[in-house]
């Protein structure tokens, strides 16, 4: 392991607003009145990579909480720094791994939850860890509230596709969906939003999808 990420793995022990495996269990089902000590919504991040879109989510609703989740402290690294340095109470992070989800977060405890630009896990055998496979779709569906909702923005076709028809099979509710972002009308500063890796997508004229998603 290089010298960077050795000293980033130091320096998260030390961070106030990163959790790493079992410290966050114990908030399961209090994460905003036990952490952030207060009762607003509590959104996630999945992959959260280095943190880009929770922290500039946090910045945009400060009447929210946010929780950046990733296994890779080095990258969580940045987000939490950030937030460290501009003073973004709003944000955390979490490294876990995703599929342990349902230890780390109660029924009804979250209200929506971001996956920006995850690993697409193309291959058919990889299926059940691609973050909008029906796995992952039941556990969102009991820790999310009524007003639950998924949102995906990823560069990935096939991806964008296969999360259309999983949310078709499991009778969610589309609430909307575009292949081409920035040439659409749903672009907002919310899905302006743009993380490392989408930056160097946007530098080859990829297109960008979104789609977001009830579980009523």
């Amino acid at each position: 392991m290089g010298k960077d990420k050795l000293r980033r793995f130091a320096e998260i022990e030390t961070f106030a607003n990163v959790l790493q495996l079992d410290e966050g269990k114990p908030l399961k089902g209090r994460w905003s009145a036990a952490h952030f000590q207060n009762d607003k919504p509590l959104i996630l991040e999945l992959a959260c990579g280095k943190g880009e879109y929770t922290v500039n989510l946090a910045k945009l609703f400060p009447e929210k909480n946010f929780i950046g989740i990733d296994y890779k402290g080095n990258r969580i690294w940045r987000g939490a720094k950030t937030a460290i340095e501009e003073g973004i109470s709003n944000v955390a992070f979490l490294r876990i791994q995703i599929e342990n989800i349902l230890d780390y977060f109660d029924e009804n405890e979250v209200s929506e939850i971001w996956i920006t630009f995850p690993d697409p896990q193309p291959q058919v055998s990889r299926e059940k860890k691609r973050l909008t496979s029906p796995r992952f779709l039941e556990k969102y569906k009991i820790i999310f509230n009524d007003e639950g909702i998924l949102h995906l923005k990823t560069d990935n076709d096939a991806l964008h596709a296969y999360t259309l028809e999983k949310i078709e099979e499991q009778g969610l509710t589309l609430l909307s969906r575009t292949e081409d972002l920035y040439k659409s009308d749903l672009v907002s500063d919310i899905l302006s939003i743009k993380t490392y890796y989408e930056k160097k997508y946007l530098l080859h004229d990829k297109n960008i999808n979104y789609l977001s998603c009830s579980f009523k």
